[in-house]
């Protein structure tokens, strides 16, 4: 897939914990390439790889980066789109899970990096993951540049054909949407509410 064909940004979003890297890995998979730099190196957390590609981060400061990114499918956090700048379209995939299997997910993450969970009580963090998320689709709704497919990471999960489907034809149906379902791994979802 060469940049004339798609001239839009995809991007993978969401919270963290909440399916990002799973469906950059069913994007990539399908055929688009992933902008990825490998410095984040695959863990106990995320033992198929974390996607990341380091000047995303810097956004705000240095968007150059953005020039190579049409075409190609790139992870971003869902404060960091507020970076992006005006003159591209972005083609948001938006990756949903319920906000206790991610902070369950969270939490391990913390007690097996050695820190603290329970630093910030979890009813606070919800809360404030609520409204941000809230802000955040209001915030997308509002500009022109960006259109947004909100996806469940339970969905994705146990129906991976469809929702790759759904996936390939917001982001123009050329993608190889066996190999995307393919892609997905049921067994790493291990933090489930009930």
């Amino acid at each position: 897939m060469t940049n004339s064909q798609s001239p839009f940004i995809t991007i993978v979003s969401g919270l963290p914990r909440s399916g990002t890297s799973m469906m950059m890995r069913a994007v990539e998979a399908g055929g688009l390439p992933a902008l990825v730099d490998h410095v984040r190196k695959a863990d106990a957390d995320n033992p198929k790889g974390y996607y990341e590609f380091e000047p995303v981060k810097k956004t705000q400061e240095d968007p150059s980066w953005l020039q190579q990114a049409p075409g190609k499918v790139v992870k971003m956090v869902y404060r960091l789109l507020y970076d992006l700048p005006d003159e591209f379209e972005y083609r948001v995939l938006f990756m949903q899970r319920d906000l206790q299997e991610v902070l369950a997910s969270q939490r391990k993450m913390l007690l097996r990096s050695g820190k603290d969970p329970d630093a910030v009580p979890e009813e606070q963090i919800k809360a404030l993951f609520e409204s941000e998320l809230d802000r955040c689709r209001q915030w997308l709704s509002r500009r022109p540049n960006f259109t947004v497919l909100y996806i469940t990471y339970r969905d994705m999960i146990a129906d991976p054909r469809s929702e790759s489907r759904r996936v390939n034809e917001f982001l123009g149906g050329r993608l190889d949407v066996s190999a995307m379902a393919s892609s997905v791994d049921p067994s790493l979802y291990r933090n489930r509410s009930r």
